[in-house]
């Protein structure tokens, strides 16, 4: 535990760390990554690049400043954080390496007002935040392997199928290639898929939601392709172009704390783009544990031609009187007959679907996209713990 006097030091560090944090974090991951290049193995460079994980890194820091006489606030935090660490394969060896780094950083950009006794303090912080992440991973690594069928790390799958499901959309159904039982998962989860690309330095790995109901004898991911952005995603291209039924891939045990949870009041599911898998596997449970608990998804796509899983939703829809589906078109096309708005979805428009807003909102997509949905939660006055959503990537703030 920390005394009172490193906490009253680290908490008077919080308006610095407010200023200076992305600045801290930018450098931090420089200096490691040019010390430590074998790093590179396990952290998104498409993320690095865009400058979120720097983002995402500085925010934690912050928070871990603004609430260190009462950790217990952000272990919710540190659950989400360390379900992204396991299933990429962060282990207790690196923490002390990134401790290191993150000091010095402090000490380089902060300079003269990084003094001795503030460094110390982070120092002493650090330990004691390096050592809850690692116990609360531990677990995490034995509970991945202990379950019928698990493992901790990664393990071999074969592609059984790949499924065209959209302009840009493919789904990958995936087997054990030692033919074992698959450990059940919670809709919402993701699994972590590793990659060795010829002509790249370093492996990648990605997280894909896990986009089709537990209790298959397969996972399934379904991919965006992500080659018409800057920088492309290198995974996202290359399981598209190069990688095909009979073909294997590295992947690690389910993860995640974006996950349904049993309630009385109604769901309510909103997407955009690839931001549905996720939610296709929530309505899939919910239709099958949740009997007679009224659903309502809502989807936003480009056209018909960028609307993945639709088939799939409308069955769903079309078979059970609980279940409603809507779908909102950017762009839609001359051919489009079957949608139920244009443009952009909007809060009159929502109001006019949802009626009874005493419901259970999860929702995922863009950034851009998942910023609107929640202004339009907080207009409406919809609680905090009613609403859920999940970034793809470094978490960030709405």
């Amino acid at each position: 535990m920390l005394d009172q006097k490193t906490i009253e030091v680290i908490k008077s560090t919080v308006p610095v760390l407010q200023e200076h944090g992305e600045k801290i974090t930018t450098h931090f991951y420089q200096t490691m990554f040019t010390n430590h290049p074998e790093l590179l193995n396990i952290f998104n460079h498409a993320n690095q690049k865009k400058g979120r994980q720097q983002a995402a890194l500085a925010n934690a820091v912050y928070a871990a400043a603004l609430h260190i006489d009462q950790l217990e606030t952000i272990l919710p935090v540190v659950q989400q954080i360390a379900h992204k660490h396991r299933s990429l394969g962060v282990k207790a060896e690196h923490y002390p390496i990134v401790g290191e780094h993150l000091l010095q950083a402090m000490k380089d950009v902060l300079q003269e007002a990084a003094t001795e006794e503030i460094i110390q303090a982070w120092a002493d912080a650090y330990g004691v935040i390096a050592d809850i992440f690692i116990s609360v991973e531990a677990d995490m690594y034995e509970q991945a392997e202990a379950q019928q069928g698990g493992w901790p790390d990664f393990k071999s799958f074969v592609i059984d199928r790949k499924v065209k499901e959209s302009e840009v959309i493919a789904s990958f159904y995936l087997k054990p290639a030692d033919g074992k039982v698959l450990p059940p998962f919670l809709a919402g989860q993701y699994i972590s898929v590793k990659l060795e690309i010829p002509g790249e330095q370093y492996t990648h790995i990605r997280q894909y939601s896990l986009s089709d109901a537990p209790g298959q004898d397969y996972y399934r991911i379904s991919v965006k392709r992500e080659d018409q952005q800057e920088p492309a995603g290198k995974v996202s291209t290359y399981l598209h172009q190069h990688l095909n039924e009979g073909d294997r891939l590295l992947v690690s045990a389910p993860a995640g704390e974006f996950i349904l949870s049993k309630s009385a009041r109604p769901l309510v599911l909103i997407s955009g783009g690839v931001g549905l898998t996720p939610l296709v596997s929530m309505l899939k449970t919910a239709v099958r544990e949740q009997k007679g608990r009224d659903v309502t998804f809502i989807h936003a796509a480009i056209d018909s031609k960028h609307h993945a899983l639709r088939a799939e939703v409308d069955q769903l829809a079309a078979g059970h009187e609980h279940v409603r589906a809507f779908y909102c078109y950017e762009r839609p096309a001359a051919e489009d007959q079957q949608y139920d708005k244009s443009g952009y979805l909007d809060e009159e428009w929502l109001q006019t679907i949802i009626g009874n807003k005493d419901a259970d909102y999860y929702f995922c997509g863009p950034v851009g996209f998942m910023k609107a949905v929640d202004q339009i939660m907080t207009n409406w006055g919809i609680a905090e713990e009613q609403k859920h959503y999940e970034f793809f990537g470094p978490a960030m703030k709405l």
